[in-house]
């Protein structure tokens, strides 16, 4: 669907009552009539087998040619393609647009000219949907990465990141590869801090988003180079040149007020439950090797309570860090208290099935009694979620987050 003919690139953008996706993939076009269609059907296509929902959005940077007509077009005849056009050129002006406005989770971008294989789509935005990281980019420059293209540019592009690691003590890889993406929070942080407008937009990002703290995610990619790019080299080299010294000189002075410290990042529902259900795994698997250990001793009462309770406290450790994303030492002896009386009951549960096993079964053997346990067990961490997520960690329910969608 077409959004709105914007003006201006500052102008609101009016977009459709639909549910919110949770990527959201900008292409910006400059006279890309040639290769549009082609490039943007092939996306939507490999969009479709993502588990989650998507968006891809067309920017057309003023377009003089025919490709804002078939962006229109496209956006008619696709679901969940959308265009915008704007009066000005400049690929941070069309990113920083639209990302702005975006109502998506994640936000990505890409060339038109596909030059990433889409392969690396998918793991490039996972980490940011799953909350692992805050920024993602594909890397040419990182091992693994298979690159096609011409001496001169691979010169360029080693050089230009090599006066990024020695003047700003950058430790990403490869800042001008056109395949890169952000959650939508960290996005709302730093893009008004953003002043670059054209080629610079990338490296500026990711040079605030490092000096804030932000986690950065780098993938090697699958590139070959486009022969009939329209990029001039020595003038994109020299602007983004101009760039360093400026964002150099800027946060030397500190004119750049950098987030003091990142947003934390609390999953919704579904990345809650597949995170407590990971680390409830891993809390099982500890849970039978301490009780083998323990029961060879002390009994099979004593090894279980003991195997529970050195369990539980790791577990509502894990679990507050990384399920309700909390951290810091407020409300951790709190925390780990209730986590204990949720263990109580979770001991209960246990205990209860081993001892109506032994009165049912007195001579029951070691492999029916692990059976029994684990099961026992899965019905406690069900019960633990719940009193974990309604009760303890109840105040993180409210705080800003975002949310996951399935």
């Amino acid at each position: 669907m077409e959004l709105a003919l914007s003006s201006t690139p500052t102008s609101d953008v009016e977009i459709e009552d639909l549910a919110s996706p949770v990527l959201d993939v900008v292409v910006p076009v400059f006279n890309e009539e040639e290769q549009l269609e082609t490039s943007v059907r092939r996306l939507h296509e490999h969009l479709l087998s993502f588990p989650f929902s998507s968006r891809i959005t067309i920017a057309d940077n003023a377009s003089t040619d025919g490709t804002w007509q078939i962006a229109r077009r496209l956006s008619g005849e696709l679901d969940r393609v959308e265009c915008v056009r704007l009066e000005q050129k400049g690929r941070g002006r069309a990113l920083h647009h639209v990302w702005s406005r975006s109502d998506a989770d994640v936000l990505a971008y890409m060339d038109v000219d596909l030059s990433t294989d889409l392969a690396a789509l998918l793991p490039l935005v996972a980490p940011l949907v799953s909350g692992h990281s805050d920024l993602a980019i594909g890397s040419r420059l990182a091992r693994g990465a298979n690159v096609v293209r011409g001496p001169r540019r691979e010169l360029i592009s080693r050089t230009y990141n090599r006066i990024l690691h020695a003047t700003l003590a950058t430790r990403f890889s490869d800042a001008q590869c056109g395949f890169k993406a952000i959650r939508a929070d960290r996005a709302r942080q730093l893009l008004p801090l953003v002043k670059d407008r054209a080629w610079f937009f990338d490296t500026e990002l990711l040079v605030l988003a490092e000096r804030a703290g932000f986690r950065i995610h780098e993938i090697p990619v699958d590139w070959v180079d486009d022969p009939d790019s329209r990029v001039d080299i020595v003038s994109t080299a020299r602007e983004d040149l101009r760039g360093v010294w400026r964002l150099l000189r800027d946060l030397r002075r500190g004119r750049i007020d950098l987030p003091q410290r990142p947003l934390e990042y609390t999953p919704g529902f579904v990345g809650q439950v597949v995170r407590f259900g990971l680390i409830g795994a891993a809390s099982t698997i500890a849970y039978i090797l301490l009780y083998l250990v323990l029961s060879t001793g002390v009994g099979s009462q004593a090894a279980n309570a003991g195997a529970l309770l050195l369990t539980a406290i790791a577990n509502t450790a894990a679990n507050r860090r990384y399920t309700f994303g909390i951290r810091g030492p407020a409300r951790v002896v709190k925390h780990q208290t209730e986590g204990l009386a949720v263990f109580g009951l979770a001991l209960a549960v246990t205990s209860g099935s081993l001892a109506v096993l032994h009165a049912l079964a007195p001579s029951a053997s070691r492999p029916v009694e692990l059976t029994v346990l684990v099961v026992a067990n899965l019905v406690a961490t069900v019960l633990r979620f719940v009193l974990l997520r309604g009760w303890v960690f109840r105040e993180r329910r409210s705080a800003p987050a975002l949310e996951e969608n399935a």
